[in-house]
Parts: structure tokens; sequence; C-alpha cells
């Protein structure tokens, strides 16, 4: 143990004792190494480049329009969680651009979009497509082919608006005016939803009767159809633009926007008051069909749903047209002369 003690006491101080010397020469520099490739300068947008900043730039328009679109129905409505089959192509984002770009097929079994997306930027314009002002684009334009018609309308901006806002094929086909009974079953007979466009040209509902050859100024006048009206000037998030919506809120009434009529109608408090008396006498002659189908039995009294059966092809018609003038929902400002007579028709045809 004392030998121990001894050789520990002597590393100790062995290492106590032990101090660095001084520092060498500096050694010499490496070799540099190779200079990397320079990168692409940027761009300021007013070349021609594919610059975010070309769209995303500081006025703020961008934003005043997203927020427009999440306060309209598109946004806000629940009808893109019907994302299967045709219901896809309209109801949700990726199903109207597969179909126009090949990527969903609705005819195959089993169609589906998975995580649907209600329409929104990307589904009418093409965003980020290039990554320039030309991602503006609509992805609908020119003549459209009618769902239920052989025919085809140019509805100009408004094209891809009314690429979904028309009725659909009725089932076992269109009526013929006086022709073979209609057997149908279910309580959705009719156009479908949202008919807009057929009203707006008078094409694809059951035209009975003369005088539908006629329609009002409109159809030929407001040469870019919906977005005239619907995307006119707007007030906050209440109506215009991106809300689509041509009437709101304002204030706690509810108010017409008239920005898009006035250069026809100069006089916007007339044109009020010719629009009030002009609902007044559709929703008129809406309700005095509706006791007619209602006495025919094929809808009942407080639904506007169809009760399967057979009946007379003016009956069955009339309930068609009944159902497409009421979720029209201008009762008759989209085409106020068209309307009038379809609807006086069919309850001629019936009585």
């Amino acid at each position: 143990q004392f030998m121990l003690a001894i050789m520990v006491m002597v590393s100790f101080a062995l290492v106590s004792c032990t101090k660095e010397g001084p520092a060498g020469p500096a050694g010499k520099d490496g070799t540099n190494g190779t200079d990397g490739t320079n990168g692409t300068d940027g761009t300021n947008g007013l070349d021609g480049g594919t610059n975010c900043a070309q769209c995303h730039d500081n006025t703020q328009t961008l934003f005043s329009k997203v927020n427009q679109w999440e306060h309209s129905f598109h946004a806000t409505g629940e009808a893109f969680n019907r994302n299967t089959a045709a219901c896809a192509t309209c109801h949700t984002s990726q199903g109207f651009i597969g179909v126009r770009n090949g990527t969903y097929d609705p005819a195959a079994a089993g169609a589906k979009i998975e995580n649907p997306n209600p329409p929104n930027c990307y589904t009418c314009h093409m965003i980020h497509d290039t990554y320039s002002p030309a991602d503006w684009a609509l992805r609908v334009t020119g003549e459209i082919s009618m769902f239920n018609t052989t025919e085809t309308y140019d509805f100009g901006k408004s094209s891809i608006c009314a690429s979904c806002h028309q009725g659909r094929a009725v089932s076992g086909g269109m009526p013929v005016p006086n022709g073979p009974d209609v057997t149908f079953t279910g309580v959705r007979y009719g156009v479908h939803h949202g008919p807009m466009a057929n009203v707006f040209t008078g094409k694809g509902l059951f035209n009975i009767g003369d005088g539908l050859d006629l329609n009002s100024p409109h159809t030929t006048m407001i040469t870019e159809a919906c977005v005239t009206c619907h995307m006119a000037s707007a007030n906050g998030y209440n109506y215009g633009e991106h809300t689509m919506n041509v009437s709101g809120d304002v204030e706690g009434t509810e108010t017409l926007n008239t920005a898009g009529c006035v250069s026809c109608h100069a006089d916007a408090a007339a044109l009020l008051v010719k629009v009030t008396n002009l609902q007044t006498e559709i929703s008129g002659k809406l309700i005095e069909l509706k006791a007619l189908l209602d006495a025919k039995g094929i809808t009942a009294a407080g639904s506007d749903n169809t009760i399967g059966g057979t009946y007379p092809a003016n009956v069955a018609g009339a309930c068609i047209n009944y159902k497409a003038i009421t979720e029209d929902k201008s009762l008759g400002v989209h085409n106020f002369t068209y309307v009038r007579r379809l609807l006086q028709n069919s309850i001629d045809g019936i009585q």
C-alpha cells in the first residue's frame, strides 16, 4: 500500500509539471473549391416571367375575391358530398375538372372522387397551370351542349356556369305534348335541379303550346349571360362578384344588386317595382299550376315531390315545368316572356 501511494503521488507530480509548448507555424491554405453555377435571375412579372407576384401582389384584390367566394353558396353548400358517378361532375371541383381532362370517368364502375372539394378557384380558372396571369383563363368557353336537348348555346363568359346550371335528361325521356301517357317511379321526376340555363334560353323544358319561340330581351342583349348580373359590382360579401349572389342583406334589408342592370334599366327604383310585380305574377301562376297538379295526383299539397304512377303526357310535362321554374328561383326574371307563356300554356294544357 505504501508503494502504491508513492506511485500515485509521483504520477500526479509528473502531470502537474507538464506544460504545453509554443504553437507551431501556420499551415498553408488549402486549394480553393470550384465555384457553383449561377442561379437564374428572378423576374418582376413585367417581362412575361412566371413570378407568383404577378397574381399574389399587395393590392389585396385576390384576397377580396377569396373572401367573396367564402360567403357564396358554392363554398358554404354541402352538395359536394355527392361525390360519386355523374353527380361528382358538377358537385365536386375535381369531378368537374376530371371529366374535361380525362382523369375522371363518371360511367366507370365505382366512380368516386376522394376528398371532394366544393367548386372553387381551381374549378373555373386554370389556376397554377402557368403561374402567370393566364391562370385566370376559364376552363369552359364557347358553345356548350344542353343535357336534355340536342341544341347548343354560347353563354359568353357564362358558358362555364351553364355547364352545370341546367337540367338533366328526364328519366324515360321528355314527354311529347298531347302524346302517350308517361309512367315513372320516384319523387324526383323532372329535369333535376338548377335549370337556369334552360329558362334563360327557353330550351330543354316541356314546350307545350305556341308563343314559346319568343324570349325576353335578356336572352339576346345580355351577351355574357349569368355573370353580367350575378357578378356585378360587389357590396362587401353580401352580393356581387365572386359571391355570385344577385341580392343580399344590406343593413337588415334584402337588397337587389342592380349594378349589372342599370346599363339598360337606368331608373333603378322603377326596375325594382317591375321586378316585384313580375315575381308576384309568376308566383301566382306557380300556385295555380301546383293546385292543378295536386288535383291530378302527381304531387301532393305541401310538397313538390312527385308521386310515381302513370299520367297523361301534358300532366307529366306540366309537372316538369312547375319544378323547373320553381328551382330556377328567379321567378321569371331570367326570361320573363318565356316563363309567362310556359306556365300559362302548362295550365291550359291540363285543365
